[in-house]
C-alpha cells in the first residue's frame, strides 16, 4: 500500500490550519472559480453531454466487471507490439520494478511525464534512494518539485502558488537542478514559462530514460494514451531510448472506439477545452521504432494494483475506479476551495480523494479515517462528474465503515475491521435513532413532546454544537409534527 503523506493529522486539524492562510485561500478561490466557470461554458456547448456522461459511465462499469479479461487482452496486445508488461501488486513492487529497469540501462536520471500513479507509490523518492534523479517536466509539477512541495490539485498541482511565489522558487532552485533561471526573472507568466522551457529543454535532450503514466489503455490494440496541454509529455514519450509507463489497472478501456467518448468529456471537464492540445498515443514500439531512431527502442508497461482489486470487491465503493482524473469535482467543492489539497494527506485531494484514498490505503490511519467526513454532502461533485460517480453515496458508505467497522477486502482476503477510534457517540446516537424509528408510538410521542416544548428551544447549541450555531441560526421547532398535521388536514377526507 502507498504510504504517501501518511502520518499527517486528521483532516479537521489539517484543514483548520489551512483555512488560516489567507494567501492560500485567495489563490484557491481565484483558480477554482475560473476553471469551473470555463468548464460550465464548454460543457454547455454539447447538447448530448448527458448522453456522453452516461456512455462514459457504462463503458467504465462494463470494463470493471470484466477487468480480468481486458487486462489479459491488453497484456497480449502490448507484448505483440514489442512491449514488455510487468504486474505490480503494491507500491513497493512497482518501485522495485521501475528501479531495476532504470538501473539496467546504466542511467542515473530520468525525465517524467505528469503521473498520479507514480506520485501515489512515491516513485521519485524510491528512485532517489537508489541514486537515480527523477525530473518532473510538467510545468506545475516542476514548480512543486523545485519548491520541495506536494501537489494540491489533480490537474493543477501548483494551484496553491501565485506568480510571485513561482518566480521566487525559480530564482532560488533552478540552478541546483540544472539550467538556472534568467537574471532579473519577473513574474509575468510568459517569462516564467520561457524560463521553464529553457530549463527543461536541456533535460529532454540529455535524458535516455522516461517514466510516464497514461490516461487510458486500449485493450484491443495495446495502445497507451496521454492527454496533456504543454507538449512536455510528447517530448518525454518520443526522445528517450527507454520508456517506462506505470498505470493503474482501472485505466483500461475495451476498444479504440471507446476513446471517442473520453476525447470529448475529459478535456471539457478538466481544462475546459473542446479538444486536448496534445493527445499522444503509442502502441508498443510501433512498426518502425527501435530501427530508425523514431521513438524509444524499449517500452515497459507496469500495471499497478495497489489496492484497486480490493476496491473492486466493494459494490458501492468500486465506482470510484471510474475516475478519469479530470478534477472537476475539486473545482466545485466548497470544502476543497477553503482547505486546499494538502489537508487531504494524499496525492488524490478533494472529493475523489476523500473516497479513493481510504479505499486504496484502508481506514486504519487517522487521516484516512477522517477523509469520508471531509465533505458537506452537497452533491456538487456528482453533478459535474463526467462518468457519474456518486461521490456522496460512497462518502456515506465509508462513514458507516469507519464508525461501525465490518467486512472489507484487504490484500484479496475478506476480513472484518473494527470501528475507528472516536466514534462512540456517533454509534450510540445511531443506535438510539434506530430504536426510536422502529417504534412508531414512541416516535409520535417524542414529536408531540418536542412541539409542545418548542418555546424552550435554545438559540445556540451547547458543547460541540456551539461552533455550528456560531454562523447559523438553529431552525425553529414547528408548532406540530407532520404526522399530526397530516391527520388534521387529510385524515378526515380519507
Amino acid at each position: 500500500m502507498t504510504r504517501t503523506d501518511l502520518g499527517m493529522p486528521a483532516f479537521p486539524e489539517a484543514a483548520r490550519e489551512a483555512v488560516r492562510d489567507g494567501v492560500l485561500r485567495a489563490n484557491l478561490r481565484h483558480a477554482t472559480h475560473t476553471i469551473r466557470d470555463k468548464r460550465a461554458r464548454a460543457v454547455a456547448e454539447l447538447a448530448d453531454w448527458d448522453r456522453l456522461r452516461a456512455a462514459g459511465k457504462a463503458v467504465k462499469d462494463h470494463t470493471l466487471r470484466h477487468l480480468d479479461r481486458y487486462l489479459l487482452q491488453l497484456e497480449a496486445a502490448v507484448t505483440a507490439a514489442g512491449g514488455t508488461v510487468h504486474w505490480a501488486v503494491d507500491a513497493d513492487e512497482a518501485n522495485r520494478i521501475v528501479t531495476e529497469l532504470v538501473r539496467a540501462t546504466g542511467e542515473r536520471e530520468v525525465v517524467k511525464v505528469k503521473s498520479m500513479a507514480t506520485q501515489e507509490i512515491g516513485l521519485n523518492e524510491a528512485l532517489e534512494a537508489a541514486g537515480i534523479a527523477a525530473y518532473e517536466t510538467d510545468l506545475a509539477e516542476l514548480i512543486v518539485q523545485l519548491g520541495h512541495d506536494r501537489p494540491s490539485h489533480l490537474l493543477v498541482p501548483a494551484i496553491h502558488r501565485n506568480r510571485a511565489e513561482i518566480r521566487d522558487i525559480f530564482r532560488a532552485e533552478m540552478g541546483r537542478w540544472g539550467r538556472p533561471a534568467p537574471d532579473q526573472l519577473g513574474d509575468d507568466p510568459r517569462e516564467l514559462a520561457e524560463a521553464a522551457r529553457l530549463h527543461l529543454r536541456e533535460k529532454f535532450l540529455r535524458a535516455k530514460v522516461a517514466v510516464s503514466g497514461a490516461n487510458f489503455m486500449v485493450a484491443e490494440t495495446g495502445t497507451m494514451v496521454v492527454f496533456e496541454s504543454e507538449g512536455n509529455g510528447r517530448m518525454c514519450l518520443t526522445l528517450p531510448e527507454t520508456l517506462i509507463s506505470v498505470v493503474g489497472i482501472e485505466k483500461v478501456v475495451p476498444t479504440f472506439r471507446d476513446l471517442e467518448i473520453f476525447l470529448q468529456t475529459l478535456p471539457r471537464s478538466s481544462t475546459a477545452e473542446r479538444m486536448n492540445p496534445y493527445t499522444t498515443m503509442w502502441t508498443g514500439l510501433g512498426p518502425s521504432r527501435g530501427t530508425d531512431g523514431d521513438g524509444p527502442s524499449a517500452f515497459h508497461l507496469v500495471l499497478l494494483d495497489n489496492g484497486r482489486t480490493d476496491t473492486l470487491a466493494d459494490e458501492t465503493g468500486r465506482q470510484a475506479l471510474r475516475c478519469i482524473r479530470c478534477s472537476a469535482c475539486l473545482n466545485v467543492c466548497p470544502v476543497y476551495e477553503r482547505a486546499g489539497g494538502h489537508a487531504y494527506g494524499s496525492v488524490y485531494p478533494g472529493p475523489i480523494g476523500a473516497v479513493l484514498s481510504p479505499q486504496l490505503r484502508g481506514t486504519e490511519s487517522e487521516i484516512d479515517a477522517s477523509l469520508p467526513y471531509a465533505s458537506t454532502l452537497c452533491g456538487a461533485c456528482y453533478d459535474v462528474c463526467p462518468v457519474a460517480i456518486d461521490i456522496p453515496e460512497i462518502l456515506v458508505h465509508l462513514r458507516e465503515r469507519v464508525a461501525q467497522g465490518g467486512p472489507v477486502t484487504r490484500h484479496g482476503v475478506r476480513v472484518r475491521i473494527r470501528p475507528a477510534h472516536g466514534h462512540t457517540a456517533e454509534r450510540a446516537a445511531m443506535r438510539a435513532a434506530r430504536l426510536l424509528l422502529d417504534r412508531p408510538g414512541a416516535l409520535r410521542a417524542g414529536e408531540r413532546l418536542l412541539a409542545r416544548a418548542r418555546r424552550l428551544a435554545p438559540r445556540r447549541l451547547p458543547g460541540p454544537g456551539a461552533a455550528w450555531t456560531d454562523t447559523r441560526e438553529l431552525p425553529s421547532v414547528p408548532a406540530e409534527s407532520f404526522r399530526d398535521w397530516w391527520a388534521r388536514e387529510r385524515g378526515t377526507r380519507q
